[in-house]
C-alpha cells in the first residue's frame, strides 16, 4: 500500500517542528544505558582544599528520569561537589559511582561518554566558531585521528537546534553574549549524548525567557529516556518547579533531601541561608514559592490580621517568616490572605464572597482577635480601620488594641507594629 503524500508531508512538518522546539525526540540518542543501576551515586563523599573542609559526608543519587537540584548559599560546596563527580576534583573520602561503576576506575573518555557538564564559567580562551565549540562535545566518541561522521554531524545539529544557537553557528564564541555562550555550552553537552547531565547554575546569565527554556529543555532531557540530570540552582522557585528532588547543602554537608514540597520549608530554607523564609504555593504551578526576608530578632507572638487581598497576604507572609503565629479574618473564601494563612500553618476565618458571614463565623474571628497578643488592621483602602457596622468592626472590637498598618508597610515597620501592639496589651 502506497503512503499518503499528505500524511508524509504532515509527518515531516511535525518532525521539523519538534526539532525547532527542542523536543526530546530531536535530542541525540544517549550513548550508554545502565539498566537498573543509578546514573550517579555518591556515598559519604568529602572534599577539602588543604586545611579547608568544603563538604563531607555527602550522599547523592540520580536515577534515570530524574532531575536533582542542589541548592544552598554561595560557598556551600555545590560546584565542588559537581566537580568531584566528574573527576575534576578527587574526593578525600567516600565513593562516586557512575552507572554503577566506580568513577575512579573509568578513563576520561569513558567518563565523557557517561557524563556531560555545563560549567558556570563561560570563559573560553580561543577564538573558535560556535559550531566548532558544540562539535567538541563529540570528542569522547572519536578516536585520536577520527573525523566527524554523519552521526556526529546529526548530533551536533540536533543539539544546536534544541539549545537555540543555530543562528550564530558561524560566529566566534568571543563575539556572543554571556547568555548566548551559556546556551552554546549547553548545546555542547547535549551533543555529547551522555545519559547524565551536570549543570552548574545553568540559568545564572540568562534572561527570563531563555532561563525558562533552558530548564524546560533539561526537563525534557530527563523525561526522554534513560537519562537524568543534577543541577546546582540558585533560584529556589525554579528548583521547586522543575526538580524531582532537592538537596540542600549548607555548612559543609547535606542538610535536607527529598521532594521539593517536603524539603523547601520555611525552617529548612531559613537555616540553610541564614534568613527568614515564607514558603507559599505558586498559583500557576502549585509548586512551592519561597520568599526570603532578612533575619529579625523578635519574640514569637500570636497576631490576628484584619484585611484582605495581596497586601494582607504579604503582611501574613512576613509575620510567619519572623516566627509569629498569624491568623486572619473575616475574609472571603479564596482570598489571597486566606491562602497565605493556610501556607503559614495559621487559621483563616472565611465566608462565602458577596455574602454576610454567619454569626458563628464572626464569633470565630472575634475569638482569635481576643486571644491574640496583637491585632493589626491592614489598610487596603482608607486608613485601615474596619468599616463601621462591618463584621470586621466586631472583630476589631474584641481585641485589646488594634494597630493600623498601611498596605505598603515595610518589614521593619510591620514588626515594630507587632511589638507596639504587644507592649500596649501587657
Amino acid at each position: 500500500m502506497s503512503a499518503d503524500p499528505t500524511t508524509d508531508a504532515e509527518g515531516r512538518d511535525a518532525e521539523e517542528s519538534a526539532a525547532a522546539r527542542g523536543d526530546p525526540g530531536s535530542l541525540p540518542e544517549t550513548s550508554r544505558s545502565f539498566g537498573d543501576a543509578p546514573l550517579l551515586s555518591a556515598a559519604d563523599v568529602a572534599v577539602s582544599f588543604g586545611d579547608l573542609d568544603v563538604v563531607s559526608g555527602v550522599d547523592l543519587r540520580v536515577e534515570p528520569g530524574s532531575l536533582v537540584g542542589l541548592v544552598g548559599p554561595n560557598g556551600a560546596g555545590k560546584t565542588t561537589l559537581l566537580r568531584a563527580v566528574t573527576g575534576a576534583v578527587e574526593p578525600d573520602a567516600g565513593t562516586v559511582r557512575i552507572g554503577g561503576d566506580p568513577a575512579a576506575s573509568l578513563s576520561a573518555r569513558e567518563v565523557g561518554r557517561r557524563v556531560a557538564s555545563v560549567p558556570q564559567a563561560t570563559n573560553l580562551a580561543f577564538d573558535f566558531r560556535v559550531r566548532h565549540v558544540v562539535e567538541m562535545g563529540r570528542t569522547p566518541h572519536l578516536g585520536r585521528f577520527d573525523a566527524h561522521g554523519v552521526e556526529d554531524d546529526a548530533a551536533v545539529d540536533a543539539a544546536m537546534a534544541a539549545a537555540d544557537v543555530e543562528r550564530f553557528a558561524d560566529r566566534s564564541i568571543t563575539e556572543v553574549s554571556g547568555g548566548e555562550r551559556q546556551r552554546v555550552l549547553l548545546a555542547r553537552a547535549l551533543a555529547q549524548a551522555a545519559p547524565l547531565l551536570l549543570l552548574d547554575e545553568p540559568t545564572a546569565s540568562l534572561d527570563v525567557n531563555h532561563a525558562v527554556e533552558t530548564l524546560e529543555l533539561v526537563r525534557e532531557f530527563v523525561d526522554g529516556g534513560d537519562r537524568g540530570a543534577i543541577a546546582a540552582i540558585h533560584d529556589l522557585d525554579a528548583a521547586a518547579r522543575y526538580c524531582d528532588e532537592v538537596v540542600v547543602i549548607a555548612d559543609g554537608g547535606v542538610r535536607a533531601a527529598g521532594p521539593p514540597a517536603s524539603v523547601l520549608s520555611g525552617a529548612a530554607v531559613g537555616a540553610a541561608f541564614d534568613a527568614e523564609a515564607f514558603v507559599g504555593r505558586n498559583p500557576a504551578t502549585g509548586t512551592p514559592a519561597v520568599t526570603a526576608f532578612p533575619q529579625s530578632d523578635v519574640d514569637p507572638r500570636r497576631v490576628h490580621v484584619i484585611g484582605t487581598g495581596r497586601p494582607t497576604a504579604r503582611v501574613i507572609a512576613r509575620l510567619a517568616a519572623a516566627g509569629h503565629e498569624p491568623s486572619v479574618g473575616v475574609v472571603p473564601e479564596g482570598d489571597a490572605a486566606a491562602g497565605a494563612a493556610a501556607d503559614a500553618g495559621g487559621t483563616a476565618v472565611a465566608a462565602p464572597p458577596f455574602e454576610d458571614p454567619s454569626a458563628e463565623t464572626v464569633r470565630a474571628a472575634r475569638d482569635l482577635a481576643a486571644a491574640a497578643d496583637a491585632t493589626l488592621a491592614v489598610a487596603t483602602g482608607g486608613d485601615g480601620a474596619p468599616t463601621a457596622n462591618s463584621p470586621n468592626a466586631e472583630v476589631a472590637a474584641a481585641a485589646d488594641r488594634v494597630v493600623p498598618v498601611p498596605a505598603d508597610v515595610d518589614d521593619e515597620a510591620l514588626l515594630d507594629a507587632v511589638a507596639a501592639a504587644t507592649d500596649a496589651s501587657e
